[in-house]
């Protein structure tokens, strides 16, 4: 069974969607571990169906190499993103965890990736879902 972790700050929106959407493209064929940088992020993830949900700094660092997918915003990569919410140790534990990476690229902290069309949030999950599919591991 695939491990997906998706990690989400702030209220959770983003990280809600994708872990609605994934549970529904997917249902019980893999595993979706919430992570949120505080608790109402993982709260969100965890009512949108996520199997299982951590909250904070350790659980992200602890999860991040545990899992064969990681989902979520950009952002995730920065230290000091989401008005701070991401600290080094979180956004080093994405960017060197072994596992894909499919980060969302919403220009919330002020960065934006040349060449990158600025597809609605719906689309940019769906291409998620496609990739997942694409991968031949569910």
């Amino acid at each position: 069974m695939m491990k997906i972790a998706v990690i989400d700050g702030q209220g959770g929106g983003i990280g809600s969607l994708v872990v609605k959407r994934l549970k529904e493209e997917f249902a019980d064929t893999v595993e979706v571990i919430a992570l949120g940088t505080n608790a109402a992020a993982t709260t969100a993830m965890m009512k949108s169906r996520a199997n299982k949900g951590a909250t904070g700094e350790n659980a992200i660092v602890w999860n991040a190499d545990k899992v064969d997918l990681l989902i979520g915003p950009l952002s995730i990569a920065f230290p000091n993103a989401m008005l701070g919410e991401v600290t080094g140790k979180m956004a080093t534990a994405v960017i060197s965890s072994p596992a894909q990476k499919l980060l969302l690229p919403l220009n919330q902290e002020g960065i934006e990736i040349a060449g990158n069309t600025r597809d609605p949030l719906p689309h940019l999950i769906e291409h998620i879902i496609s990739r997942i599919k694409e991968s031949g591991h569910v």
